[in-house]
């Protein structure tokens, strides 16, 4: 049943074409997803991070490059990803529910074309803000290994936050080619992409870390069991649905009788389906970043650090606040 549906999804032309397009859009996006921004030395970059362990920052790094699709740890043109993007679609979304009269404007004729521009300019803002705490974080990672920056100062702030803006930009408009002409949801394709691009990496770590001994190896079992489970589960959990029936009363006009037909509305479980999850994840991944990438040993720098440290992505407070974040933005969705 499944190869036949396979298969004739291919006999369609036009399903077809759609299908390529979104390989090779994705295709180019994965290229810029391994080209690191100008002024960075990539080897003694890979150096460090593996050097990192298991830290808050080797935390905050692996959480940034799982919806990067390992772009941020290359420090690469895509390493914001779309999350900048999602940032700016969440502010919006809020102001046009505090805000009455920009409510009015986006339910106006052209609306949301406006809404849409506003969220590009917004993006825009969120990228050079974003790239900036790059360009400081990657300074304080050439104070730990020299030679990691090949140059510095404006020269390299200036370029990497023209580049990593741009990049992410591009991204977006990758996004909107898929939507446009493509298959699914263009943002959601692109996180898709990124993150199934870490599993073979992931999977090799674990079986290196197994064959070190650093990890048991019916553990790793368990947990790729349980990862297949998991994804099961997601996906019988999202097909299902409750059929309310629908009857209309029949009527009678002339010689003709109409209605008297029995339909149903199909209700979703989950009818907001991962986008809570995004936006909370983005909601997070804003301040988490700003925090960590401008952390230091004095002042107020010293404070970013300490909520660095309490929002480790692998921490109990943090997770309590994206459990938060999500019932929120599935009940505001």
């Amino acid at each position: 049943m499944a190869n036949n549906a396979v298969v004739n999804m291919f006999r369609v032309k036009e399903l077809r074409s759609k299908l390529f397009f979104t390989l090779f859009i994705l295709a180019v996006f994965r290229l810029g997803s391994v080209l690191t921004i100008p002024g960075i030395n990539a080897t003694l970059l890979a150096q460090y991070f593996e050097s990192l362990g298991n830290g808050a920052e080797s935390a905050f790094a692996s959480y940034m490059d799982f919806f990067a699709g390992g772009a941020f740890e290359r420090f690469s043109v895509f390493m914001l990803g779309v999350m900048p993007y999602i940032s700016t679609q969440i502010i919006l979304q809020l102001a046009l529910v505090i805000f009455p009269s920009l409510k009015r404007i986006a339910q106006e004729e052209g609306g949301q074309q406006k809404v849409q521009s506003w969220t590009r300019i917004g993006t825009i803002f969120v990228c050079l803000i974003q790239s900036y705490v790059v360009t400081v974080y990657a300074d304080s990672i050439s104070q730990a290994v020299p030679g990691v920056l090949v140059f510095s100062g404006w020269k390299f702030n200036l370029i990497a936050m023209l580049t990593v803006t741009t990049g992410s930009m591009i991204t977006v408009w990758i996004g909107d080619q898929i939507t446009a002409h493509g298959v699914g949801n263009g943002i959601s394709m692109i996180i898709l992409a990124g993150i199934v691009a870490r599993m073979p990496s992931a999977i090799y770590e674990l079986g290196k870390a197994v064959s070190a001994g650093t990890v048991n190896l019916v553990f790793a079992i368990i947990a790729l069991l349980f990862y297949i489970v998991i994804i099961g589960l997601i996906v019988y959990e999202q097909s299902g649905e409750r059929k309310i029936r629908v009857n209309f009363a029949k009527r009678v006009v002339g010689r003709k009788q109409y209605g008297g037909m029995d339909t149903y509305i199909p209700l979703k479980i989950n009818p907001s389906g991962v986008i809570p999850i995004i936006f909370a994840s983005a909601f997070l991944t804003f301040p988490l970043q700003l925090a960590n990438g401008l952390s230091g040993d004095t002042g107020i720098r010293r404070w970013l650090g300490s909520v660095s440290q309490a929002l480790n992505p692998l921490g109990w407070l943090y997770n309590v606040i994206e459990v938060l974040l999500i019932v929120f933005f599935a009940y505001f969705y």
